[in-house]
């Protein structure tokens, strides 16, 4: 699998106009509002969440929604090396899927948005090997493709119970009690949706605050930390550094450079 280009687009005035002229496969990942596609002139609508894949050779048009603002990741890849690994890659027409793996799949993507950006050595063997592992995501959703909008609904209910309650302690226990279910089938449920532990989803939402409070507030590092949820620092810093690969210090340095 080769990614051959990458973009992020954060418009509300966005059109493009793909015609039938190279081999390479279209992916896109929307993380904010809508936008819209033709592909072989039939119309697709992406919201948040949505992802779209287009095989090589087949001419589309997109657009934004008017007047509205949408982000979103699109790349370009040549998947004849992995089409045998990825019944996707193997499909004739264009697959479009809304994803319970929001955070992952935009992880990975930001991921390889960085290291394309930076080209550090061995950038490309890299990116590549993120692209791999966020088909392996969209590949086992794809298969699984039995979450119900009931489940769907209840795990809903979960993140919102630690969107609230991010900077505590959160449980399997208390998450039960949010469902009405047991705590085992609340933290398999939600694992099985997300593609994270209820843990792991817990660190993202407070890294998530701290990238923000880092770049906006006057707090220090360690006065974040503590908001967030973590006594450690220490701790911190090497959530922090492993979750977005910057240490906290580079998004406070980035800050004081705005404001001189």
């Amino acid at each position: 699998m080769q990614l051959t280009d990458f973009d992020y687009h954060k418009s509300s005035s966005w059109n493009e106009e793909q015609p039938n002229i190279h081999q390479d496969w279209t992916f896109i990942f929307v993380i904010y509002g809508r936008c819209v596609y033709w592909i072989n002139e039939k119309k697709q609508v992406l919201d948040k969440g949505h992802w779209l894949l287009i095989p090589g050779d087949t001419p589309y048009y997109g657009r934004s929604v008017p007047t509205k603002i949408h982000e979103k990741f699109v790349l370009h890849l040549d998947a004849q090396a992995a089409s045998h690994i990825f019944p996707l890659l193997q499909q004739t027409s264009h697959t479009c899927r809304q994803t319970g793996k929001f955070d992952i799949i935009a992880d990975r993507l930001r991921l390889i948005h960085r290291g394309w950006q930076d080209k550090q050595p061995y950038y490309m063997a890299l990116c590549e090997a993120h692209l791999q592992e966020l088909f392996v995501y969209l590949q086992r959703e794809f298969d699984q493709a039995a979450t119900t909008s009931a489940t769907s609904l209840l795990v809903e209910q979960m993140k919102g119970y630690i969107q609230n309650h991010y900077r505590e302690h959160v449980t399997k226990d208390e998450l039960g009690l949010c469902i009405s279910r047991s705590p085992n089938y609340a933290a398999s449920l939600f694992r099985q949706v997300t593609g994270q532990t209820i843990s792991e989803f817990v660190h993202v939402t407070r890294i998530k605050t701290a990238v923000y409070m880092l770049r906006h507030s006057a707090l220090t590092v360690t006065e974040i930390a503590e908001f967030i949820g973590y006594n450690d620092p220490s701790y911190f810093y090497r959530v922090f550094r492993r979750m977005t690969g910057l240490v906290p210090t580079e998004l406070v340095s980035d800050r004081e450079t705005i404001r001189k």
